[in-house]
């Protein structure tokens, strides 16, 4: 790279993404894959946090579920581990109204990510207008406050997929040990 190339902060031998200036988190310049220079930021950010969310909760529940955590009732009961529960669910019939509520809510989603894209909506990528009360109100804080969410989420998409390809090649629960 030419000496007067900006480097990324998070991957120093990366160029720095210059599309990310003004993101929350741009400032590292994490895209070690580039995905940004093919992608429009607002999507990329969309699809980052909406997955970083679910892995949060998808790994906080495995966790829980392995535990020994469950819902009452016999079924919910008789599911011997995580990585099981989803097969179990299938076969009593109660993952079809969840594939409802979830495609809803991505036909939601998409309608505000659209709208928000056009700037007909006044909306961050990732905003549902769900939450922002419990943000702090100084500006530099929010975007602390954004810049957590955002790698905490990054953090659990890696934790998810290690959580569950843990359990599937050793096929113990968690801790694994």
């Amino acid at each position: 790279y030419p000496k007067e190339m900006e480097m990324s902060p998070a991957v120093p031998f990366l160029r720095y993404p210059q599309v990310l200036k003004g993101w929350v988190g741009g400032e590292k310049g994490f895209d070690p894959l580039g995905v940004t220079d093919a992608l429009p930021v607002y999507w990329v950010r969309e699809a980052e946090l909406k997955h970083g969310r679910i892995c949060m909760l998808a790994t906080v529940g495995w966790i829980a579920g392995d535990l020994g955590f469950r819902f009452p009732g016999d079924k919910f009961q008789a599911v011997a581990n995580s990585l099981e529960a989803h097969d179990k669910m299938v076969e009593a019939g109660y993952m079809l109204p969840f594939l409802g509520a979830i495609g809803t809510f991505e036909l939601y989603s998409l309608w505000l990510l659209f709208k928000g894209w056009e700037q007909e909506v006044n909306r961050d990528a990732g905003d549902f207008f769900l939450g922002k009360q419990f943000l702090p109100k100084e500006p530099e804080k929010e975007k602390e406050m954004r810049l957590k969410e955002l790698e905490n989420g990054r953090l659990a998409m890696f934790a998810f997929s290690g959580i569950v390809t843990q359990a599937a090649i050793t096929g113990k629960t968690w801790p694994f040990m």
